[in-house]
């Protein structure tokens, strides 16, 4: 894959520290893009260093609660005093919780919100902020889920669900005011082996056998599965593409 134009641009990934967060910023270093993560885990510093080692790109980093705004705000004040404005956008920040609905508490289910939706907010919004004043052009790609749209089975996940389709109605929503400046879509995971979910998946086999019973590719998909499409998004290859949840799920949702 080879998108010339993003070559030299700047680009922050919440959640970036590890797993798919990570993932997606390595597909962007590999383009040239300079990369500031944002987490709340203590290895992001070790993670952007190791993006610059293995692609020879500029990196940055910042311990950030997707959760608090100011937070937020200094984490995005970091990368552009270390990188320079950015242009690219991806949230990976986001949680689970398995949990009985007629049981859950309310801070298990305003722990979700709070990352999945909330998160999500806060970081389009410190994204956005200069892009609209400087009156220069982004696309920010919100990561969403099959599971905005579907009830996967058997687990109980009502606020994850519910928050994911929030985070769809976002970026339909943002897409739409921040035009023609700012493009924005979400792009909707079905299950991905991520390092978390491949240990999970790895202690219960018989869960991971019933869920790829229902994906028509007859596998989970493999982080790399989505550089394509992120790249694409984040590329003016896509520039008149917004507003947009795109579902890369194996087809799942098909059936």
């Amino acid at each position: 894959m080879n998108f010339p134009d993003l070559a030299g641009r700047v680009a922050v990934v919440t959640g970036g520290a590890r797993g798919l967060g990570y993932s997606l910023a390595s597909a962007l270093g590999r383009q040239g893009v300079a990369v500031g993560l944002l987490d709340l885990l203590p290895e992001v510093d070790a993670s952007a260093h190791r993006l610059s080692d293995e692609y020879g790109v500029a990196s940055a980093s910042a311990i950030t609660d997707v959760t608090d705004p100011a937070s937020v705000e200094t984490g995005f004040a970091a990368v552009r005093e270390a990188l320079g404005t950015p242009t690219i956008l991806i949230t990976a920040a986001g949680i689970t919780i398995w949990d009985e609905s007629a049981e859950v508490s309310p801070q298990t289910w305003r722990k979700v919100v709070d990352v999945n939706l909330h998160g999500t907010f806060y970081s389009t919004q410190a994204f956005a902020r200069p892009l609209l004043a400087e009156g220069g052009q982004g696309s920010a790609i919100l990561v969403s889920s099959m599971s905005g749209r579907v009830v996967n089975v058997p687990q109980h996940q009502a606020s994850y669900n519910s928050s994911k389709a929030a985070v769809d109605q976002l970026a339909k929503s943002l897409a739409v005011e921040w035009a023609p400046a700012i493009r924005v879509n979400a792009i909707a995971p079905g299950y991905f082996l991520s390092d978390l979910t491949r240990q999970f998946t790895d202690a219960n086999p018989d869960l991971a056998a019933q869920w790829i019973s229902l994906i028509p590719a007859g596998r989970m998909g493999e982080p790399t599965d989505l550089d394509g499409l992120v790249l694409l998004l984040a590329s003016s290859a896509s520039s008149y593409l917004t507003g947009q949840t795109l579902v890369i799920d194996g087809g799942y949702t098909a059936i």
